[in-house]
């Protein structure tokens, strides 16, 4: 099944990078499996799926978020063209597997948990519109796995009730700042609130994004962010509620390259009081004092006089220039010549 493109993973990595394919797939097992093997050249740690199933979940009276479908009069019809048999979930986790990435997947009833416990997963991320859904959270809670949970609809009052019942469960979880809105625009991201959470709950924090753009989760990891998600699609202009709300295949790869670069940044702050790795540096780009014309012995410097040479050394401090304002040659000097003190009187 495999193409033979294996991702590096490190299950220690941060940010640890998760790349949503959802609903992108449009119930195609193919575009599944080709999103698998274009997703693992990318650098990113996990893909991540949503498990419906239709009768489980939904009914006929569910209305759609976003009406886009053409030949699904509801969107329970819908849930039931895009859903996969356990048979056919083990067979993508088998390949996430053999590509190195983590299968990660959004439960969305008790019976699709029952499933991802059978297939075998290391940890459960919640959807925004889960968590307040105690049911689903209890039976999660019992299997005693990690719990990535997304805060997209929810109040702190709300999130407050939740972080106490996975408490009172002894569950570990993290928490995702999100905004559901698709796409999200820049006035909506909340990045202030990733803080806000952190100190508000002590627990692992991270950031789930709809914007379509990598600079929000590059500002994410800048602002502490240690796990990020965001949809991804081979081109915003395919069929999907999702698609404009999600990155391209390239674009996330570009992605994965800078919050890397800003987390190792982060990693290595700079002591600004010492810059003695630049003495060789200053000597080159600082400058010295010299004269920007020819001046005769006992000529009474002003500024108009004076220029700024490189390199440093081969005259006087150019930072001392009001030093030698007002002071008389005791040399004639040449056009560009430089300034020293044995020059001055």
């Amino acid at each position: 099944m495999s193409q033979g493109i294996v991702a590096k993973k490190n299950m220690k990595s941060n940010p640890y990078i998760i790349a949503e394919i959802g609903q992108a797939h449009d119930g195609s097992l193919g575009m599944v499996h080709s999103y698998i093997d274009a997703l693992a050249s990318t650098g990113i740690n996990a893909i991540k799926f949503q498990m419906h199933i239709p009768e489980a979940e939904s009914s006929e009276f569910e209305p759609f978020r976003v009406n886009f479908s053409y030949e699904d009069k509801t969107r329970f019809d819908y849930w039931k063209r895009m859903s996969f048999t356990l048979q056919q979930w083990a067979e993508i986790k088998t390949h996430c597997d053999e590509v190195g990435l983590e299968f990660l997947c959004s439960p969305f009833s008790n019976l699709a948990v029952d499933w991802l416990e059978e297939i075998g997963v290391k940890r459960y991320k919640i959807g925004s519109g889960e968590v307040n859904n105690f049911l689903i959270l209890e039976k999660i809670a019992t299997t005693g796995k990690p719990i990535i949970l997304s805060s997209g609809m929810s109040s702190f009052d709300e999130l407050d009730k939740t972080v106490a019942f996975l408490k009172a469960k002894n569950a570990t979880y993290s928490i995702l700042q999100c905004t559901t809105s698709y796409p999200t625009q820049p006035e909506q991201f909340g990045l202030n609130v990733i803080q806000e959470l952190k100190d508000r709950y002590n627990v692992t924090v991270g950031f789930s994004d709809h914007s379509a753009k990598i600079e929000t989760c590059i500002a994410a990891t800048a602002l502490g962010a240690e796990i990020l998600e965001f949809h991804v699609v081979f081109d915003r202009k395919q069929f999907g509620p999702d698609s404009k709300s999600s990155l391209t295949i390239d674009e996330t790869a570009q992605l994965v390259t800078a919050v890397r670069t800003i987390k190792t940044s982060l990693g290595h702050p700079i002591d600004k009081s010492n810059n003695e790795n630049f003495t060789t540096l200053k000597q080159i780009f600082e400058k010295s004092l010299a004269i920007n014309k020819p001046l005769a012995r006992g000529h009474i410097l002003t500024f108009e006089d004076l220029e700024a040479k490189k390199p440093k050394g081969y005259g006087i401090d150019a930072s001392k220039f009001n030093d030698v304002i007002g002071k008389t040659l005791i040399f004639d000097k040449n056009q560009w010549d430089f300034l020293n003190d044995e020059d001055l009187e």
